[in-house]
């Protein structure tokens, strides 16, 4: 399976600074929503409290993470995203890490490093 391929399934979630404007996981929900896909923010380190802090929190289970975070940060949202039963990852650039693909690579979890923008671009011309 490659980037492309998680373009399939409407549910999704991406973590990262999904609030801040300047950021790519500001842009890349976004965009999905625009695309028409069912998608809900995640920021461990949100005060604004106008996303969920936690996977944990959010009211459905999406079928794919996208994870657009500092690696440190990443792990352990991959390792709860596991926990949840999710086995679809994205991993934008700069989010990836050898602990992160190990986990993934060990745990039977279908992580695919590449950039949701460029994918959408491609297939819905945004």
């Amino acid at each position: 399976m490659n980037a492309a391929n998680f373009l399939d399934y409407k549910s999704w979630v991406v973590v990262g600074d999904v609030s801040n404007e300047e950021k790519y996981a500001y842009k890349v929900l976004n965009s999905l929503r625009t695309a028409g896909y069912d998608v809900e923010g995640v920021n461990p380190r949100d005060v604004s409290g106008t996303v969920y802090k936690s996977l944990s929190e959010m009211p459905i289970k999406a079928s794919v993470l996208d994870l657009c975070i500092n690696p440190k940060s990443g792990i352990d949202i991959v390792k709860r995203a596991f926990e949840l039963g999710m086995d679809k990852i994205l991993i934008q650039p700069g989010a990836e890490s050898e602990e992160i693909l190990n986990f993934c690579s060990n745990n039977a979890i279908n992580a695919v490093k590449g950039c949701a923008l460029v994918e959408l671009s491609k297939k819905h011309k945004i």
